[in-house]
């Protein structure tokens, strides 16, 4: 009997579950933390070797870039120009827009002429113009290599027709045409002003037009001025013709015709 009291006196205390439940979630959370840690530690380590390769790449770039910079150099030091080169480059474009313009010697523009005024047959329909409306007898007839419209047939308006250019078979012709049409002008058919002019190189028509504004005071002054082959703008100073290269667009005329 003693012994039994004795036995139940040492008994072990109860255990707490809530506390024991809430220690292993503690412990599992701090085992998931540590493996996102080794996660992330993986992560960065494939960065930063990632990080090293755009570098390394970056550093490649550069020195590509600074090769291609001397490289770049080198080129533009070898093509550079001298003046003497300079000098030879500026009379082979004065020679290569002399032959432009010597090749368009034989055509003349013909502005204000309605659109499909020709007809199917243009080259029948601008003889009788020249012959009717100009009164150019021409001996022999004209002929003509070829003659159409310029620029695209949708951007053509009843107030701005596209111009008709004729290249004519004999260089007579062509001259009689224009020196004709600036005697008689104004040239009418059917109401419609009908403009002639001379066929150039863009360039050269650029350099006319550059002397626009100047015409109005040489034709003040009575000064005589005249376009020149090849293609020259030229205007007598001191008997000595001086061309349009020599002079500036946009100076005044002395009284003297001294451009100043």
């Amino acid at each position: 009997m003693t012994a039994q009291t004795a036995s139940q006196g040492h008994t072990s205390p109860p255990v707490d579950q809530p506390a024991l439940d809430a220690t292993d979630r503690i412990l599992q959370e701090i085992a998931s933390v540590g493996r996102r840690l080794e996660a992330m530690d993986l992560k960065i380590t494939d960065l930063t070797l990632a990080s090293s390769s755009i570098r390394a790449d970056i550093a490649g770039f550069r020195e590509t870039s600074n090769n291609l910079d001397q490289r770049l150099s080198a080129v533009q030091d070898h093509i550079a120009t001298t003046p003497d080169q300079e000098e030879e480059l500026k009379s082979l474009r004065a020679k290569l827009t002399e032959l432009e313009d010597r090749s368009h010697r034989d055509n003349v523009r013909f502005f204000g002429i309605p659109e499909q005024k020709e007809g199917s047959n243009i080259k029948t329909f601008l003889s009788s113009l020249l012959t009717n409306h100009f009164g150019i007898e021409f001996s022999p007839p004209p002929e003509f290599q070829r003659v159409h419209r310029i620029g695209p047939s949708h951007k053509a308006s009843a107030n701005k027709p596209h111009p008709i250019i004729a290249c004519f078979l004999h260089h007579e012709h062509a001259r009689q045409v224009i020196s004709t049409a600036k005697a008689r002008q104004p040239i009418s058919l059917d109401g419609h002003e009908v403009r002639v002019a001379a066929d150039f190189s863009r360039l050269t028509n650029d350099r006319r037009r550059a002397f626009l504004g100047l015409r109005p005071q040489l034709r003040s002054l009575d000064i005589k001025y005249g376009l020149f082959e090849p293609a020259r703008q030229a205007i007598p100073i001191n008997c000595r013709p001086r061309h349009d290269e020599e002079a500036n667009p946009g100076s005044d005329v002395g009284r003297e015709g001294v451009i100043t």
